[in-house]
């Protein structure tokens, strides 16, 4: 079954290029209004706001130049090709987004020690702008989200600029309606602390893909029944799931057969390769089929 061999698919990641170039330059243009209007009027939630979307620009370009890497061909040196480069770079969102948690945190801190004089209605204004075209990069990064870590990160950082340009509008609204300064610098303590748990979320995925943990969809026992399903299988040891990047799982086993069977090996391999992509969405997998006592004579043994 030759599905069962391919690396030639497009990834998840390759096929949301088109959205997440879109997205970078709206983000690139939220960023600059962000940058004058937070000069403008002294408010460190919209610096903050505006380090953000910095941040997360320079995040979508890496999800960009990712998704190019991903794409090369496979070599003799680099047999899956470049495809964990997606994964690398949702790993480098992540340590960018607590690099800007430290930056916010440091400056929010000194705000509430020296207060300074802020603009609420500027504020808002950018801080609206910023909000709309956040709310039209979700709806484009929306379904790719779901298919792609890649993806999936730059949909987690333009949401949190989203419920950032919210708070900064709320800060502006009350420093405005009140002339209580200190609501900018909260807002911005409020805007590092979306910040966390995303950053953290990112990561981890990001770490359990690098680990070549098995996919978290995926039940190891339930496949090895699912083998065993088949009248020729005896036994099913050394059975080993990973991810190579988003959308892309592999798997390999070691499958016992039983002697008489062993003379139409072709066909069992088609169907034990259809079990797999069929229930298990598995494309890539490597079975090598092998007599009952063959497990006596292997050296390394991983159940």
């Amino acid at each position: 079954m030759g599905a069962g061999h391919d690396h030639g698919h497009v990834t998840a990641g390759a096929a949301n290029r088109g959205r997440l170039a879109i997205v970078l330059g709206m983000m690139l243009t939220v960023a600059v209004v962000q940058v004058i209007g937070a000069a403008y009027s002294g408010s460190l939630a919209l610096l903050s706001d505006a380090g953000h979307t910095v941040t997360d620009s320079l995040g979508v370009g890496l999800a960009l130049v990712a998704v190019w890497v991903a794409a090369k061909p496979a070599t003799d040196r680099r047999t899956f090709g470049y495809q964990r480069a997606e994964v690398l770079a949702a790993a480098v969102n992540a340590i960018m987004l607590f690099a800007l948690f430290g930056f916010i945190t440091y400056e929010a801190v000194n705000r509430l020690q020296d207060p300074a004089d802020v603009s609420g209605p500027g504020m808002m204004a950018v801080a609206a702008f910023g909000l709309v075209l956040n709310i039209a990069a979700l709806f484009v990064l929306r379904s790719g989200a779901k298919e792609s870590l890649n993806v999936r990160g730059a949909y987690l950082e333009v949401m949190g600029d989203a419920l950032a340009s919210i708070g900064v509008i709320a800060g502006g609204a009350i420093v405005w309606l009140t002339g209580w300064s200190q609501a900018d610098t909260l807002v911005s303590l409020i805007i590092a602390a979306i910040i966390v748990p995303r950053a953290w979320s990112l990561l981890r995925e990001a770490v359990h893909v690098l680990l070549e943990a098995t996919p978290k969809d995926m039940d190891l026992a339930e496949v090895r029944d699912h083998l065993l399903s088949h009248p020729s299988v005896v036994d099913v040891h050394d059975l080993h799931a990973w991810t190579i990047t988003s959308g892309v799982p592999v798997m390999s086993a070691h499958v016992v057969v039983r002697e008489e069977d062993l003379a139409d090996t072709g066909l069992m391999l088609d169907q034990l390769h259809a079990c797999l992509s069929g229930h298990f969405d598995v494309e890539h997998s490597t079975l090598q089929l092998e007599p009952p006592g063959h497990f006596d004579h292997e050296g390394a043994r991983h159940h």
